[in-house]
């Protein structure tokens, strides 16, 4: 059912409000999702601290970053239709509060698992946290307004996947890694606050959709298999299995490896998610992904752009701080200050955005922004190394960031800037969902590189050094790369020199995982030079009549 233009208009006027009103509310729609982006990066520089006081290991290292990011990419989708039928303010307060909650169980985790299933409602609070928050900015904001308020929500994204870590740094080197969950909660109150006396409710108006379940359980289905096939194909074996999976009392019990079979889960539910919403928009039912938004053209290549452009850009620092504290013995707090190079370009890139805005096309913007952060990752990969200091990683940093900064803002106005108002919530989710999928492919690819090249390279060093046992040799290894690095410092009392290689065989995987982002960065340029600065001018009006769903039977 079409909405009139004139309930349109009516609603419009109703969310926006008060300038003075809608910029206060900004401020705290921001703070919004700083929470959530600080949480995703301020936990890179505990890991280190977390190993060692819970003793967890490598593979449970990825875990704690994929169990947050792997629930918010499968839930984005639904909590972006929800928002859009029950309120978006009201979903981001639910979202806030559930996230400050499971802070709390994370702070005061007393076991890499409990501390991994922690993670796993942080992330269903960040997704009610993240869709609605663009949503909101796209229906209270117009013209040249909604640009500047999708800069400053980029931006903040870009500053905060560094200030993270400064944080996480100071929290860790001077109180615990516990606090770096504990600071959410105080945060989460303001948020609470500000958005509630600030931030105009707004949703759908016609009658409510329901949402697609079985859409929702195959969208689980395939980002979760595939994840897990990363992730575990390095523990478990890709073809053939060379560690049984136990799961209670129950043994995997065939020779070939339960990865093949998650891979193929995720080619199953996969097509069976698209075959099913196609259907259910053939029959004039809503859709828990908004197929028909990817007829418009800025909205599809601009997400294929988003995904493919965000494996590349924040898997690297998952191997960074590791990399910093391990191999060149910093400190937490240390290590945040190395990374603060990044936000401060993503900040000098705000005010590049800014001033040129106007005379460049948003789409050239982030063509600039992905070279940047292309040129700074090869560079990273190339000053790796054991012997290397902060002076030669903060430049490359500070280019990479500056990359973060230009792309992420304007990027993410590009994919949405023809998506009706009445269509925000599920055109804000599925660009949400396809930077997440994106980020937690990154953390699983780059990982699996990081850890499998250690061990590759370690293995290959000590096969050289006289006298050690093959037992002991495997021993070391194992140590190394289960312990993310960890066991490093350790092997110094025991022998320099297979410490010395350690440090030289982590600074190698650290160097493949930077160009393996550097790659997938230069496939996301490439797929940006799919997106055109010409909008198409019939996309809303179509919107309107054929997908909109507005008042559909489900």
């Amino acid at each position: 059912m079409t909405i009139p233009t004139s309930d349109r208009a009516a609603r419009s006027a109703q969310v926006t409000g008060s300038p003075r009103r809608r910029w206060a509310g900004l401020v705290f729609i921001s703070v919004a999702v700083a929470l959530i982006i600080v949480d995703s990066t301020i936990i890179n520089v505990a890991i280190p601290s977390i190993v060692a006081d819970l003793a967890i290991t490598s593979t449970q290292v990825q875990w704690v970053q994929e169990s947050y990011t792997l629930v918010f990419a499968a839930l984005l989708l639904v909590f972006g239709t929800l928002a859009d039928r029950y309120g978006r303010r009201r979903i981001l307060l639910l979202g806030v509060v559930v996230f400050a909650a499971a802070s709390v169980l994370a702070a005061f985790a007393g076991s890499g698992d409990l501390l991994i299933g922690a993670r796993l409602v942080q992330g269903v609070g960040g997704a009610m946290v993240l869709p609605t928050t663009l949503s909101l900015i796209n229906a209270t904001f117009r013209g040249r307004d909604r640009g500047i308020a999708f800069a400053i929500w980029g931006s903040t994204i870009g500053g905060m996947v560094a200030v993270g870590p400064l944080l996480g740094g100071w929290l860790t080197t001077y109180f615990s890694w516990r606090w770096a969950f504990g600071i959410n909660v105080p945060l989460g109150i303001i948020i609470v606050i500000g958005v509630l006396t600030f931030v105009v409710e707004s949703k759908d108006a016609g009658e409510p959709r329901r949402v697609d379940v079985v859409g929702a359980v195959l969208s689980v289905l395939t980002s979760a298999s595939l994840v897990f096939g990363l992730i575990e194909g390095r523990s478990y074996g890709w073809w053939l299995t060379n560690k049984a999976m136990v799961v209670g009392d129950w043994t995997w019990p065939f020779e070939l490896s339960p990865i093949p079979f998650a891979f193929a889960i995720t080619l199953v539910a996969g097509a069976a998610f698209v075959a099913w919403g196609l259907y259910r928009q053939r029959t004039g039912r809503t859709t828990l992904l908004a197929f028909s938004l990817f007829r418009i053209a800025s909205f599809r290549n601009g997400n294929i752009a988003a995904m493919i452009v965000s494996l590349g850009e924040f898997g690297i620092i998952l191997s960074l701080p590791l990399w910093l504290q391990n191999v060149l013995g910093y400190d937490a707090l240390q290590t945040g200050f190395v990374l603060l190079a990044l936000a401060l370009g993503s900040f000098v890139a705000s005010g590049l955005a800014g001033a040129f805005g106007n005379k460049i096309s948003p789409e050239t913007i982030v063509r600039l922004g992905i070279v940047a952060e292309i040129i700074g990752v090869t560079g990273l990969g190339f000053v790796i190394s054991k012997d290397a200091t902060w002076l030669s990683v903060v430049p490359f940093l500070f280019v990479y960031g500056i990359g973060v900064g230009l792309a992420t803002a304007q990027l993410t106005g590009v994919v949405l800037k023809d998506v009706p108002v009445e269509k925000s919530g599920q055109g804000s989710g599925t660009s949400s969902t396809a930077r997440q999928i994106g980020s937690a492919l990154g953390i699983a690819v780059l990982g699996t590189v990081l850890f499998t090249s250690v061990g590759a390279s370690l293995d290959a060093k000590l096969a050289d050094v006289p006298g050690l046992p093959a037992a002991a040799q495997s021993q070391v290894v194992d140590a190394v790369v289960d312990s993310a690095g960890a066991a490093i410092p350790a092997l110094e009392a025991r022998s320099p020199a297979l410490a010395d290689a350690a440090r030289d065989a982590f600074s190698e995987g650290t160097r493949y995982s930077a160009f393996a982002a550097a790659g997938f960065l230069v496939l996301g340029f490439l797929a940006t030079l799919r997106l055109s600065g010409t909008a198409p001018h019939q996309a809303p009006r179509e919107m309107d009549a054929a997908s909109t769903g507005v008042g559909s039977p489900a």
